[in-house]
């Protein structure tokens, strides 16, 4: 008979497994859970407190109280410059309300901006959690495997959204912030269960070039094997619906990259060759494959960026007509309208006003990426006949800068108001910017419900300056380094944490090319994920590398005869 184990046995493997079970909790959970709101913590503000912040603080509880225990150390390769960020972020602040005086003492000013400095902590937490996890090769693949899988619930909820009006949860303005439940409309943008179609797609961008690695291995049974290329396919398939131009940029390259590394670390010429191509060309067909079934929405985006070069417009013209002729034959929207009913109750994001491509090109007087004519409102002062003032809202057609019509409105608005702002903030004070939140006010004392730069770099520089710049991307080039290390280290024979190594940095390429365009780093599923994955990949470094031995024959000893010796 089995003996059954005794319950502190249970307890010492809870007692060394726990911060390894919540972390994989909350690589599954953040994902997931959609952002619906507990309470404000600011009124007014977009930025609410959610039901991950008080899970994610319970973790911080038991890292503190293992901390306590020596159970685990402080010490990693970014403890020092996290720190360091924590610092200057803390100086920045301060700096912004006694020096720059960007930052009014009000209370609802002063929250905002401590607001925004805590959650760079917060986000950063992920990397301290997921490093202590981390004590062997099975804990990596258990986190690994948790991140397929919530993948792949992603990509079916994606679908789900796409195809059976299941419920939306955005973030895009201070009203859906609440938690008001939308449904996509047949050309609206998939975000699964993130906030933002934005979020999706960079998530996408660091974990696609992860599983892509995952493939490579050579010692991988069939099922697995299967499972992962559901899930690449899967997530391919959501970046073509969430139509996000940027982040579908940072994940080509990203691929390319982590294909290109990945083929140079084989040792014959021909095998790296062989390798690169073979790996560009399936991921290119099936690249090529959704794009031309169900990438309608991103060739209508992507036009916006190349009208003016006809010889690519007709090919992307070709593309979108083709997908729309095969994607009729198949019918699936008439299927969806007679046997799939709309919520009664529910709100469409067109109803609820989120921009949607449309099949019909704008005027030339509107930017390429509106679609919709939204006057602008004024208020014109009257004054009757007793004297009494009053104010009256007027509609007047809206105008539009030179740079919307060039470029089309959401570039512009980075262009004339946003970028320049950060800027002006750098140029303030540029050892230690203007402080959190105050890069998007016209005047100090004004309250924005949403901060937003649309350059996580720019961000980085007007609110911190440059001694937040240093540090905050100093933090990824030291996991850059690392990764560098790993893969020149010729006495390593893990040949996975190679392979993690490598989809790490096109993880992270692609991450900075999307950082760009949207405050990636700023964005909380995104930016936990990425820390997260870092100290995955640190933690993963420090393990004791499997040294290649060789094995020596022993020589043979000569047994002399002592005796042959010795004075007779």
């Amino acid at each position: 008979m089995e003996k059954k184990a005794k319950p502190h046995n249970w307890l010492k493997f809870f007692d060394d497994n726990i911060l390894l079970i919540l972390s994989t909790f909350l690589l599954i959970f953040i994902p997931l859970y959609p952002k619906l709101p507990l309470f404000d913590l600011i009124e007014g503000y977009i930025v609410r407190v959610r039901l991950e912040d008080f899970l994610i603080a319970f973790c911080i509880l038991i890292y503190g109280v293992q901390l306590l225990r020596k159970k685990i150390s402080l010490d990693t390769p970014l403890t020092k410059i996290i720190f360091a960020y924590i610092v200057v972020g803390f100086l920045s602040t301060i700096s912004g309300i006694f020096i720059t005086q960007t930052i009014p003492t009000t209370q609802v000013h002063l929250l905002k901006s401590f607001l925004h400095f805590g959650r760079y902590i917060e986000y950063f937490s992920l990397f301290f959690l997921l490093y202590a996890s981390i004590k062997s090769k099975r804990d990596v693949q258990i986190i690994l495997v948790s991140v397929v899988f919530t993948l792949l619930a992603v990509g079916i909820y994606g679908l789900g959204q796409k195809y059976f009006y299941w419920p939306v949860y955005s973030t895009m303005n201070r009203e859906f912030s609440k938690g008001i439940v939308l449904y996509l409309t047949e050309h609206a943008r998939v975000q699964s269960t993130f906030a933002g179609h934005y979020d999706m797609a960079a998530y996408l961008v660091i974990v696609l070039p992860i599983i892509l690695v995952m493939l490579f291995q050579k010692k991988i049974n069939l099922f697995p094997r299967m499972v992962l290329w559901t899930t690449y396919i899967l997530g391919l398939l959501m970046m073509m619906l969430s139509a996000s131009r940027t982040s579908l940029a940072g994940l080509v390259l990203g691929l390319f990259l982590t294909i290109l590394i990945a083929s140079l670390l084989k040792e014959r010429l021909i095998s790296k060759v062989q390798f690169f191509f073979q790996q560009s060309f399936v991921s290119g067909l099936i690249f090529v494959i959704l794009f031309v079934f169900f990438g309608s929405n991103m060739a209508d985006r992507l036009y916006q960026v190349i009208e003016n070069r006809p010889e690519i417009t007709t090919v992307l013209t070709g593309i979108k007509n083709t997908s729309n002729m095969i994607l009729s034959q198949f019918k699936v929207q008439e299927y969806i309208a007679e046997t799939v009913k709309k919520p009664e109750n529910g709100l469409s994001t067109e109803q609820a006003e989120v921009l949607v491509a449309s099949d019909t090109r704008p005027s030339p007087i509107k930017p390429s990426d509106v679609y919709v004519d939204v006057p602008d409102k004024i208020q014109v002062a009257t004054v009757s006949a007793t004297g009494q003032k009053t104010f009256v809202t007027l509609e007047v057609p809206r105008t539009y800068s030179e740079n919307a019509l060039k470029h089309g409105l959401s570039m512009a608005i980075r262009l004339d108001t946003l970028w320049p702002q950060a800027l002006n903030g750098f140029y303030k004070n540029p050892a230690l910017g203007t402080g959190y939140a105050t890069l998007t006010k016209s005047v100090v004392e004004e309250f924005t419900e949403a901060d937003s730069t649309d350059n996580n770099f720019l961000r980085t520089l007007g609110e911190t300056g440059l001694l937040g710049f240093l540090s905050f991307y100093g933090c990824v080039f030291i996991a850059l380094a690392t990764c560098k290390n790993i893969i020149k280290n010729r006495l390593e024979t893990d040949s996975f944490k190679k392979l993690f190594a490598v989809g790490f940095i096109g993880a992270t390429i692609g991450l900075l090319i999307n950082a760009a365009f949207i405050d990636v780093f700023a964005a909380s599923k995104v930016a936990y994920t990425y820390w997260a994955m870092t100290g995955v990949l640190l933690a993963y470094a420090k393990l004791k590398p499997i040294e290649k031995t060789i094995k020596v024959k022993p020589k043979k000893r000569i047994r002399t005869n002592k005796n042959k010796f010795s004075n007779t």
